[in-house]
């Protein structure tokens, strides 16, 4: 399949991935671009496909699948030409997209849109754990309500940060100005023991540092040029500046509270997921090989069931966003 011919519109992609079975040939085509392999048992020798139910019986283990099999989309009911709009949808839109509003886009119900949306935000998952080197902002933020807005019941004790959620992110910065890429996380506070880690299991060691002046970053002096800004100061003087991630979190803060509204704790990390995958592939365009394609590539390999997502069972399936030393 032609990647270039791809629809650069939501419009044009709705009309163009309302046909299944040019949907069934696009995944096929992100997922086996050579020979098709059976996702259980690794073998070619794959039967012929049975066009009518669109599966194919594998020679290898003698058991029967679909293009689905093996990527989010597996056992879902819901046909390609409903998943592959909805994903289009969520990676091509800055702030985000909510369940209520793709359920009404789609025609399904508010809830198959929030388990759907999730999914989607697995595949957006980067997980790399490269070394970041160079030039590095690092910062932290806290993701929450204000508690002045809150019911007196739901209040949180306390003053401060109380009640909300922290959040440190990194940015590599980019010397050819193509595009600076943020990794970002959940922490459980913005201690040096819990900060510090986190910066040297992912910076190589030498780059050049960019923070604040929170005491937590004091100690990364002895490996890292470590550079500080004081805000209370100035917000920038010269390349000294953490406004990279700044402007992250304005985008991520935007989402949450505009389009989002109201997100737990527990699927925080998904949040982050999405926003960053946006942010760091801000510079492709929405079709063609761009953000859309790069996301369909990563619904392979992963899935999530219901019962997890809704913390029935126990974890999550997260794949941390940075690697912490120990």
């Amino acid at each position: 399949m032609n990647f270039d011919k791809l629809p650069k519109t939501l419009r044009g992609a709705t009309v163009y991935f309302s046909d299944a079975r040019r949907c069934h040939d696009f995944l096929v085509a992100i997922r086996w671009p050579n020979e098709i392999v059976c996702p259980r048992c690794g073998s070619t020798n794959i039967g012929k496909l049975v066009e009518s139910r669109r599966l194919w019986n594998c020679k290898g283990c003698r058991k029967q699948f679909t293009a689905k099999v093996g990527t989010i989309f597996e056992d879902s009911p819901l046909g390609l030409e409903t998943w592959l709009p909805a994903v289009w949808q969520i990676v091509n839109a800055k702030n985000g997209i909510s369940s209520c509003e793709l359920a009404r886009a789609l025609g399904v119900t508010q809830k198959t849109a929030w388990f759907m949306l999730h999914r989607i935000r697995l595949a957006m998952q980067e997980g790399s754990f490269a070394m970041m080197s160079g030039e590095i902002e690092v910062d932290e933020s806290w993701i929450g309500g204000s508690a002045r807005f809150m019911h007196k019941g739901k209040k949180p004790g306390g003053t401060g940060m109380v009640g909300k959620v922290a959040v440190m992110g990194l940015l590599e910065r980019d010397p050819e100005k193509r595009a600076s890429r943020v990794r970002c996380r959940m922490v459980g506070s913005t201690r040096r023991n819990e900060l510090d880690p986190i910066v040297r299991g992912n910076v190589t060691k030498g780059s050049h540092l960019f923070t604040d002046d929170l005491h937590s970053y004091q100690s990364l002096a002895d490996e890292y040029v470590h550079n500080v800004i004081d805000h209370a100061e100035s917000y920038a003087i010269g390349n000294i500046h953490t406004n990279g991630l700044e402007n992250f979190w304005s985008l991520l803060k935007r989402a949450i509270k505009g389009t989002y509204v109201s997100v737990e704790p527990f699927h925080l990390f998904r949040y982050l997921d999405e926003q960053a995958f946006r942010f760091n592939e801000r510079k492709h365009e929405d079709g063609d090989r761009g953000r859309f394609v790069l996301a369909m590539q990563g619904v392979i390999g992963k899935g999530i069931r219901y019962a997890k997502l809704i913390g029935k069972i126990e974890g999550d399936g997260q794949l941390p966003g940075l690697a912490a030393t120990t």
